[in-house]
């Protein structure tokens, strides 16, 4: 029973993600954001994107984030962080780049085998950084 748990486990944390582009989406979130991850998709502004190597792997450090935190967990924790973040900034790109999350994905998504060898809940390593 044990082994059959830690396999639904395994199989359940392999990410599995469709990339999406949507323009429209993404301009009215921020006009300035180019991808997006809400799992299991990841959602870019222009098709020319999908090339773009270190902007996927900055979304699938996300998804992983997602996954780790059963999903909803992490978008809960996301918004508290920024809103807490935006009152000690008072800016929103300053909340922005001091959220957690944010931190371990721009830290690494120039890391093609980061998340190879990525630790469980990495991103708690990151909570008193500055951002990279």
């Amino acid at each position: 029973m044990l082994i059959f748990t830690i396999f639904s486990i395994r199989k359940f944390l392999i990410m599995k993600y469709k990339v999406i582009v949507n323009k429209v989406l993404l301009n009215r979130i921020n006009p300035s954001v180019r991808g997006l991850t809400i799992y299991p998709f990841i959602f870019l502004k222009h098709h020319y994107l999908k090339a773009d190597q270190t902007l996927i792997n900055h979304e699938k450090i996300h998804l992983k984030q997602q996954l780790e935190l059963l999903i909803l967990p992490f978008y809960i924790i996301y918004i508290l962080n920024y809103l807490f973040n935006l009152i000690i900034y008072k800016s929103h790109f300053s909340a922005y780049y001091h959220i957690v999350f944010e931190r371990e994905a721009y830290a690494n998504e120039m890391n093609h085998n980061y998340l190879q060898t990525r630790p469980w809940f990495a991103f708690i390593r990151y909570i008193n950084k500055k951002p990279v």
